[in-house]
């Protein structure tokens, strides 16, 4: 039986986390209890059918509260339908639809485990970081940026994940793109997960 909710979600929270990237926090029982690293929801971003079309939403990290599994989603603003969702409230309800994708899997032989993360692809990697070093695995995550303004601060990671960092102007880290970084770290790596624009597969590709 599928585990596809249409439902509502309650904002637990949110908060601008850094440049205009958000995170938010959501109960919905129905959605959390199938989702995982790697899967996505639909979230319905107005109040009436304009704009019509749902925009898709990696699920960031989970909790438990109370017995609860909440989920957070981390999102850039980017139109009218996610300024929309930059204004909601604690307490406000969305509609959602989820969960969607197949997820991450990370084998039970893998112990290294690289993670790759370019522009808001840092959304769907940070809960497989949160599962793999729960599970005594070592983790070393790569994420890239246009400038040192739109990373993923260090302390909203799993203290044990080794950052390090790429932007594209050189304001923090290695001067330049993401991938330019694997090669060093690929004999390292039992496993690696990757999320970011096609371009950035396009270059891992030539590495790999």
């Amino acid at each position: 039986m599928s585990d596809l909710k249409l439902e509502r979600a309650r904002i637990v929270s949110q908060e601008e986390l850094y440049e205009d990237t958000y995170l938010m926090w959501l109960s919905c029982p129905a959605v959390g209890r199938g989702a995982s690293p790697g899967r996505f929801l639909m979230i319905h971003c107005a109040d009436s059918l304009d704009p019509l079309l749902p925009r898709p939403m990696s699920f960031h990290r989970f909790r438990d509260v109370e017995g609860e599994r909440q989920f957070a989603i981390l999102y850039d603003v980017r139109g009218r339908g996610t300024a929309w969702l930059s204004g909601r409230k604690g307490g406000d309800a969305l509609t959602v639809f989820g969960p969607l994708g197949r997820g991450f899997e990370i084998d039970s032989g893998s112990e290294n485990i690289l993670l790759v993360a370019g522009g808001l692809g840092i959304a769907a990697v940070v809960s497989l970081a949160d599962e793999a070093v729960a599970a005594g695995r070592s983790v070393t995550l790569l994420q890239g940026a246009r400038t040192a303004s739109k990373l993923c601060p260090p302390e909203h990671l799993p203290a044990e994940v080794e950052a390090i960092s790429a932007t594209d102007d050189g304001s923090e880290g290695h001067a330049g793109r993401v991938p330019e970084l694997l090669a060093e770290h690929m004999p390292w790596a039992d496993q690696v997960f990757a999320c970011g624009p096609t371009p950035m597969f396009e270059a891992m590709a030539a590495v790999v």
